[in-house]
């Protein structure tokens, strides 16, 4: 029985909106940034404290994080500061593993690459795709900039602005609009990573290398001593596992497969009611 062509489901036309270049890119930052996390946090353990300033206090107290374990009359247990307030962190942080055997490290073995303690290792990892991070990023800024993705997707306009908060709160009700290009909230979120966290984290880390701090003392001046650039390299780290995380749950609102499509092969399938352009498919 042949369906009534009035009844079947609309859909918009297929698009292309992700040029190679911006899918190659994403697909090696996922890469990059789960391996500069893991050891990143491997390097962290060596000295899982952070402070402010050039460095770290002795006869006096300037962390304002510290991760560790102590010893109690139950035992030795995890425990976390936090601009001076303590929290008990046993089998997440500062201790972990099981009772038999116990691990006293900040973060345990299975955030880590390695797994177990090995900073140079870790640090042979950090550097090599911290390195090809800042690489591929060279490449998508300017891939972007020639084939306009990013006046276009990414840099923010007076009218993205204003229909800001009526986005957020479309997405807040996963009301979902899937359009030509990226919506003020997209917009506002990519441009925030793209132009102040992504050049922080590597610009502190490039403060934490004492050969970069002899070519460019700078660095030192902007960020307020070497441990202050630490501490916010970490907190950079946090901001864009958050990033990460809200980004992978839009993805899965929003339509898994439309989304894995179009960093796959570029095309992606529009909102009905979307005009049919020249080069689009049905």
């Amino acid at each position: 029985m042949n369906q009534d062509p009035d009844t079947k489901p609309r859909k918009g036309p297929l698009v292309y909106r992700q040029s190679i270049w911006t899918r190659l890119t994403h697909w090696a930052w996922a890469i990059c940034v789960f391996f500069l996390l893991l050891s990143g946090l491997q390097i962290f353990n060596a000295h899982p404290a952070l402070y402010i300033g050039n460095e770290s206090g002795f006869e006096y107290d300037n962390a304002v994080l510290r991760i560790g374990a102590v010893n109690t009359a139950e035992g030795p247990r995890g425990r976390t500061t936090i601009l001076g307030r303590t929290f008990d962190t046993t089998g997440i942080l500062g201790m972990s593993g099981t009772t038999e055997q116990p691990q006293f490290v900040g973060f345990p073995g299975a955030l880590t690459i390695p797994s177990f303690r090995d900073l140079a290792t870790g640090r042979v990892v950090h550097f090599f795709f911290g390195w090809l991070f800042v690489t591929t990023l060279f490449v998508w800024f300017v891939a972007s900039f020639i084939n306009g993705h990013l006046r276009r997707d990414i840099l923010p306009r007076g009218g993205d602005i204003v229909a800001l908060p009526g986005e957020a709160l479309d997405h807040a009700r996963l009301r979902f609009r899937h359009g030509r290009s990226y919506n003020p909230l997209q917009k506002l979120s990519y441009f925030t990573v793209f132009f102040v966290l992504f050049p922080l984290i590597v610009l502190t880390g490039l403060t934490m290398s004492p050969g970069m701090d002899a070519a460019w003392p700078w660095l030192l001046d902007i960020f307020g001593g070497r441990q202050t650039a630490r501490t916010i390299h970490f907190l950079v780290m946090a901001l864009l596992v958050l990033f990460f995380l809200v980004h992978i749950a839009m993805v899965l609102l929003a339509g898994p497969l439309n989304q894995m499509r179009s960093m796959i092969t570029g095309w992606y399938r529009t909102s009905p009611g979307t005009p049919q352009q020249q080069g689009d498919k049905p």
